[in-house]
């Protein structure tokens, strides 16, 4: 949009009427839905939905009782809702209580890019990789605009989408650390890297898919410093190799992973403006936010930022969060810290609402993102 200011310019004795174009500020989009695709870092249900629902403490101290999340609290996806004004997203695979006039959750627990050849639940991975999570979203628009279509005007529409607003929802996605996971485990760090590029594609490929299906919009989250998360470090020993460890504690070698895969994920998003024309997308440098507060985090007067606020990890003897175990022979709990928001990471691989709110803070106005615009304003291209 432009503005136009006139003023007047006597040129041998004839008016010239004069025009200057300067730019106004753009207007925040209405986002009338959020569209979500990722892991535990975004779930807010789908995981406790499909299989064992996720346990206390989990979700108490803001929730008051466990919500399907993997943390103390809200998500990031949560504070973007609250951002955008949206009430939470309901998760798609969560059959009761549910309203998703607003948009849906597809994420679940454990979800990779790339599909794995594991068995269910073999290194912790979900069945619902992201080709899943977009089958789901195809059928999702299809059989809820058939329902809409039905119920139109009675009450029961009140709890689903617009057909005509899926095109100007928001489509979220925040995922690519499970790929990394099951890769430090499967594979050496060359192999791992060769994947790369296939995963990144991946990924590329369903934002093409929502795009062909009409979406615009797209907030895509980078993935955080793997290394820097304490379950990394439950298991190595008071005297590590030379360089193994980077100057903040980490495990070198899994955060110089995190930031490849994140450069590769913004070459390929560049290249995708130019295969999407229509399409606005902004790449969220959440490993920024992150990394940032790791570092900073005795400055700000807060715990250790290696150390869990919630389980036992102590001399190789572990019990995970919201678990019973033996400790030196003594059954153990493990419990919350009295004081999560002290806290970084909430049980070793998720962070704690704290964490997930301070990250929100420093993205959702467009600081560490490309191109710089506040999350309020993605529908607008660069």
């Amino acid at each position: 949009m432009v503005g136009i200011d006139y003023w007047r310019v006597w040129v041998t004795g004839l008016l010239v009427l004069s025009v200057k174009i300067s730019a106004l500020p753009l207007s925040p989009c209405g986002f009338p839905a959020i569209y979500n695709f990722g892991d535990s870092n975004s779930d807010t249900g789908g995981i406790s939905a499909a299989f064992e629902p996720i346990r206390a403490p989990y979700g108490l101290p803001f929730f008051h009782k466990p919500a399907g999340r993997d943390s103390d609290g809200r998500l990031i996806i949560d504070f973007i809702a609250e951002r955008l004004n949206l009430p939470y997203l309901s998760a798609y695979l969560n059959s009761i209580g549910t309203n998703y006039r607003h948009g849906a959750n597809f994420a679940t627990g454990g979800s990779t890019i790339r599909r794995q050849n594991e068995t269910i639940f073999e290194y912790g991975i979900s069945p619902f990789s992201l080709d899943m999570q977009i089958v789901q979203f195809d059928q999702f628009r299809s059989r809820t605009a058939d329902l809409y279509n039905q119920v139109k005007g009675s009450p029961e529409a009140d709890r689903l989408p617009r057909p005509e607003e899926f095109a100007k929802a928001l489509y979220t996605f925040d995922i690519g650390q499970n790929d990394l996971s099951v890769g430090f485990r499967k594979m050496s760090l060359d192999q791992l890297t060769a994947t790369l590029p296939d995963i990144i594609n991946q990924l590329a490929t369903a934002v093409q898919h929502l795009y062909e299906q009409g979406g615009r919009a797209f907030w895509i989250h980078n993935t955080g410093p793997f290394g820097c998360l304490p379950v990394n470090l439950f298991y190595v020993g008071s005297n590590p190799t030379p360089g193994y460890l980077d100057e903040l504690g980490c495990v070198k070698a899994q955060n110089e992973m995190s930031v490849e895969f994140n450069s590769k994920l913004k070459d390929r998003i560049i290249k995708l403006r130019e295969e999407l024309p229509e399409a606005a997308i902004t790449y969220v440098d959440v490993h920024a936010a992150k990394y940032q507060l790791i570092k900073n985090a005795k400055s700000l007067g807060l715990a250790d930022p290696l150390k869990v606020c919630c389980g036992y990890h102590e001399k190789y003897q572990h019990v995970w969060c919201g678990n019973k175990g033996m400790v030196n022979d003594t059954e153990t709990y493990g419990a919350s810290c009295k004081d999560p928001s002290m806290f970084i990471n909430w049980d070793g691989v998720h962070y704690t609402e704290f964490t997930n709110h301070w990250v929100a803070n420093h993205t959702h106005n467009g600081s560490l993102a490309d191109p710089p615009v506040p999350i309020t304003h993605a529908c607008h291209r660069k």
